[in-house]
């Protein structure tokens, strides 16, 4: 599709992702906010909800049901899981969507059923959806008319790993994937135990051998190997805001060290912007990505022999949700890749 400027639609922007994708896209030199929804908040403007955009000329927030759509090119939905497949279901045909939940991920729908406890209603559209790894199925994503967003933990790992997999370096079925994500990964919702009392100054696991991103990352891994793959997923949420860190231990093949590893994601990622690989010794912060697009990848030899290290970190709001959205946007009507996502880290 011919670069121009386009009309685009947030469902769902009163939640933590639907108001990171405003205030990246209203940077956006080719995109217009035509439409936004928050059913909980409709008939009001988004600066009541988040004073920070009260200078921006922006529609005011409508149902979903109340929306027009008919000059809208394309919808980024920042639904719950399992609300926005019914959502999408009925959008007008003609609409290009990217979806930032979890509801077109698992390709199959059984599996879907398994871990979202509920089958899933779009099985045509499921099976049409294309992963919305950018770096990754870039072509695919290209002419696709419904992304599916990867979730935040899924998009470190799969960034970290399948480069790997894919040349031979790491053993596919020996990955330990230690992962930590701040308090926004939980959305905006009132629940007790994101409180800031029960979350502050203290760490804990959760979803412990039953996380939901565990099948997803385990789907994409399986189609590099070509075998299939388990992995050992734990995720811990940390009293932060914003911010995902991985810490990956796999076993190495073909006697692969560290500098291996460095030089293939250098090779693989030479042409992706948002992907850069640290230099040798240097271990990524949180505070390196924060507010930007960026996902930073690091790799260092164990002392076990055969082993490695290796690290992956991201801002789960932005690489890991609204900026993949907007990457995979601009992907799919021809945009330069990084148009409205040339924020630089935040720091400190």
């Amino acid at each position: 599709m011919s670069v121009g400027a386009i009309k685009v639609g947030i469902i769902g922007a009163s939640g933590y992702t639907g108001a990171d994708a405003v205030r990246l896209l209203a940077t956006h030199p080719h995109v217009h906010i035509g439409v936004l929804t928050g059913n909980a908040h409709a008939g009001k403007k988004i600066g009541e909800i988040f004073p920070q955009f009260a200078g921006l000329d922006l529609p005011a927030l409508v149902k979903v049901e109340d929306a027009d759509w008919s000059d809208i090119d394309a919808v980024i939905c920042g639904l719950p899981h399992s609300t926005a497949q019914d959502v999408i279901l009925n959008l007008p045909k003609h609409l290009k969507v990217i979806d930032m939940s979890a509801d077109f991920r698992l390709q199959d729908a059984d599996v879907y059923a398994q871990w979202y406890g509920r089958s899933h209603e779009a099985p045509a559209l499921l099976k049409g959806a294309v992963y919305g790894l950018s770096e990754h199925y870039g072509a695919a994503i290209a002419e696709a008319d419904l992304v599916a967003c990867p979730g935040c933990y899924p998009t470190a790992a799969l960034t970290l790993l399948l480069p790997l997999v894919k040349a031979g370096l790491i053993d596919a079925s020996d990955l330990i994937i230690d992962a930590k994500s701040g308090v926004t990964g939980a959305g905006r919702s009132l629940k007790e135990q994101n409180l800031f009392s029960e979350v502050a100054e203290g760490m804990h696991a959760y979803g412990v051998a039953g996380h939901r991103h565990a099948p997803e990352i385990e789907q994409e891994i399986t189609k590099a190997n070509g075998a299939p793959v388990t992995v050992s997923f734990t995720p811990h949420l940390v009293p932060m805001n914003r911010g995902e860190y991985l810490s990956v231990y796999a076993k190495t093949k073909n006697n692969a060290t560290a500098a291996d590893l460095r030089a293939a994601w250098q090779a693989f990622y030479a042409d992706k912007p948002f992907v850069r690989v640290v230099e040798a010794g240097v271990v990524p912060a949180t505070r390196h990505v924060r507010g930007s697009n960026f996902c930073l990848l690091a790799a260092f030899d164990d002392r076990i022999d055969g082993r490695v290290i290796l690290f992956s970190t991201l801002d789960n709001l932005v690489k890991g949700s609204s900026g993949q959205a907007i990457q995979n946007l601009n992907l799919m009507f021809g945009f330069d890749e990084m148009a409205g996502l040339q924020q630089q880290p935040l720091f400190p």
